[in-house]
């Protein structure tokens, strides 16, 4: 017989609704959110990642939100021993931990643990970074995509950082890094349960245009304009993505505000795409099909009726 405790955790692409839910699961059975955002862990990225407000905080208790400045680094394997570490701490005070989150690296991390890898290698790095100054990052991403396809379908050609990790990896190991991710996996002292969100096609595009001029009203540029002076560069890791990256440019006079909106939406649908593909990889995860917002709080009361029937 199991005896393991069981945790709910909420994932899908961005502007699928994944908070909202959350947070009715939350408020019914008394939980507390896991984020497991890896732009929601920054101070200062408030409106470009979407974040719960203060006030949704002050009520529901989160995790893993505003632990670190933009300029710290943090990795999925940081973030998968000290989100297991949590997750006990909540199930040992008879709490009910959520985790919530689109980025699939953290929630892997915390479901089956995450390969490290070996040390960085000098030479190789300097060596791949020269290739991607000379011939584009694109040639490294092709030459993934032929070593390693299951990596490489699951990250984002722009990510250069990533895109160099899995090519030394592979050259130090002489294995792809998807196969040492999968060899090397350590289960939780908890099982988790993993609800996917899908929305058609169209209406989630619908919903990630409206969400990108909602951010443009709430302040986005003024944020951006924050971070800039407060001396963080658009370089970092933090920033150089969906949202940011497109208003460092803006300032910079690189692109108007309405070219900027359009690219930031264009970005962010090819980015709920990669987010798809990957959780679909996932067969433990049991999708949820949502036509209308309004059926939140179905599906809410669905989940809760099945976690509580199996505890």
């Amino acid at each position: 017989m199991n005896t393991k405790s069981r945790v709910i955790a909420i994932v899908g692409s961005t502007a699928s609704g994944k908070t909202d839910l959350s947070l009715r699961i939350a408020e019914k059975i008394k939980g507390e959110i896991i984020s497991a955002d890896s732009r929601q862990i920054y101070r200062g990225l408030d409106i470009g990642t979407a974040k719960p407000s203060k006030e949704v905080r002050a009520k529901i208790p989160h995790h893993f939100i505003d632990i670190l400045d933009p300029d710290e680094d943090y990795s999925a394997g940081e973030y998968g021993q000290e989100a297991r570490k949590k997750i006990n701490e909540l199930l040992s005070n008879g709490r009910v931990p959520i985790i919530v989150g689109g980025s699939g690296l953290y929630i892997k991390a915390l479901v089956d643990g995450l390969f490290e890898g070996p040390a960085k290698n000098k030479e190789i790095r300097e060596q791949l970074e020269d290739e991607a100054k000379r011939y584009g990052k694109e040639m490294l991403y092709e030459k993934l995509k032929k070593i390693d396809p299951i990596s490489a379908s699951r990250m984002d050609f722009t990510k250069l950082r990533r895109i160099i990790r899995a090519l030394e990896v592979y050259y130090i190991t002489g294995k792809p890094i998807s196969e040492l991710h999968s060899s090397q996996q350590t289960r939780p002292e908890f099982d988790v349960v993993q609800y996917g969100i899908e929305w058609d096609r169209n209406i989630l595009y619908e919903r990630i245009n409206k969400r990108v001029d909602a951010m443009f009203e709430k302040g986005l540029v003024d944020e951006v304009k924050t971070l800039k002076e407060n001396g963080y560069s658009p370089a970092l890791n933090s920033l150089n993505t969906v949202g940011y990256k497109e208003v460092f440019d803006m300032l910079e006079g690189k692109l108007n505000e309405k070219d900027a909106r359009e690219l930031i939406k264009r970005n962010t649908r090819r980015y709920a795409k990669r987010q798809l593909t990957w959780f679909r990889a996932d067969k433990r995860i049991h999708w949820i099909k949502i036509s209308d917002a309004v059926y939140l709080d179905i599906d809410a009361e669905k989940i809760i009726n099945e976690f509580l029937a199996n505890q």
